[in-house]
């Protein structure tokens, strides 16, 4: 849970960030690729983690500028990054116009919970965090790079002259 708007920013920040690096990885042709019935693809993942931002916060009480949460993906990567990018910037710009460190303690009902509103944060980045995740394992499936986020990837490593693990 965040306490300080200003611990949120710093974090979101850089979380944001490895989501646009991770989303230029990404080729239009591998977009709507699905590698099981039972999965997403890679279109509907991007999208989904692209429009949480404005769907979750704005239950939350903000008004962050996004797509709609029906909304089908577009069909090109540069489009949901432009999309996400715009999302991003307005998730920092409505947390620090409308809330406060003393808000953060305030509660809005999600789905079907009271949340903190440094709760809601906190599990903004996680949710991003967890989709970013699975998304690395389809782009791998799908042969393209996979940027490191947390750490070098295995394509950082080798840039590096490093072994990688195999």
């Amino acid at each position: 849970m965040y306490r300080k708007i200003e611990d949120f920013i710093k974090d979101w920040s850089y979380e944001s960030e490895g989501t646009i690096n991770l989303f230029k990885n990404i080729s239009n042709e591998a977009l709507n690729k699905k590698n099981h019935e039972n999965v997403r693809s890679i279109a509907v993942l991007a999208w989904h983690i692209t429009i949480t931002l404005n769907e979750m916060l704005n239950k939350a009480g903000l008004n962050v500028v996004g797509p709609d949460e029906h909304s089908k993906p577009p069909t090109s990567i540069s489009e949901i990054i432009a999309a996400y990018d715009s999302s991003a910037k307005s998730v920092t710009q409505e947390v620090q116009k409308k809330w406060n460190d003393a808000s953060l303690l305030e509660e809005a009902n999600l789905y079907g919970e009271n949340w903190k509103h440094g709760v809601t944060l906190s599990i903004l980045i996680k949710h991003q965090a967890h989709h970013r995740g699975q998304l690395t394992v389809l782009m791998r499936q799908s042969g393209m790079l996979v940027p490191g986020v947390y750490g070098p990837s295995k394509e950082d490593w080798a840039k590096y002259n490093m072994p990688t693990a195999d």
